[in-house]
């Protein structure tokens, strides 16, 4: 996996789609595989995992989330840099990664990681935070051969920036995951 890439707000990567088919299909992968992901969340405040367990039977698949709305969490919780969190902010491409990296051990079931990480941390307004501005979004996706974060520009409300990054984190991942053949 590449450390970070850059998409301006366009479609996700499997075409886009209703949110709960693009988390159906991600379910139903992770299922069919034996897999597990565990979500770490930050500006999305528990909507990724949500939108995961409205899938039925995502309890094969889905470990649980985390939300570490407040930064200092980031650090005690998921394991992220103290030192990276006071010098760049929740709002940076490497607490995406390292957020997605520690919730797979934060989530371990009898010692074993969670397969997949994913992870979102970023601005949905109404202020910029960090001196990034609104839409500036990292989601974070991590598994055993490593971690990547994607930084994302996307437009609209608070809530509008929040189902974005909802929707591209799971196209994301449901990607990731299939091209891992």
């Amino acid at each position: 996996m590449t450390e970070a890439d850059d998409a301006t707000g366009a479609a996700p990567p499997d075409g886009g789609g209703d949110v709960g088919a693009i988390a159906r299909r991600l379910v139903e992968e992770l299922t069919s595989r034996g897999e597990t992901v565990a979500v770490a969340e930050s500006l999305t405040g528990g909507l990724v995992v949500s939108t995961l367990v409205d899938v039925p039977g995502a309890s094969a698949a889905v470990r649980g989330g985390v939300v570490a709305y407040a930064t200092p969490l980031k650090h005690s919780v998921l394991g992220v840099s103290a030192s990276l969190l006071a010098a760049e902010g929740a709002v940076h491409p490497e607490v995406a990664r390292q957020m997605a990296a520690g919730v797979r051990v934060a989530l371990s079931v009898d010692g074993q990681p969670a397969t997949w990480g994913i992870s979102t941390t970023g601005v949905a307004g109404p202020d910029p935070q960090d001196g990034k501005p609104v839409g500036t979004v990292y989601v974070g996706i991590a598994s055993a051969a490593g971690a990547r974060a994607v930084e994302l520009h996307l437009d609209g409300d608070r809530g509008a920036i929040r189902r974005a990054t909802v929707s591209e984190l799971l196209a994301r991942t449901s990607s990731e995951v299939r091209g891992r053949e």
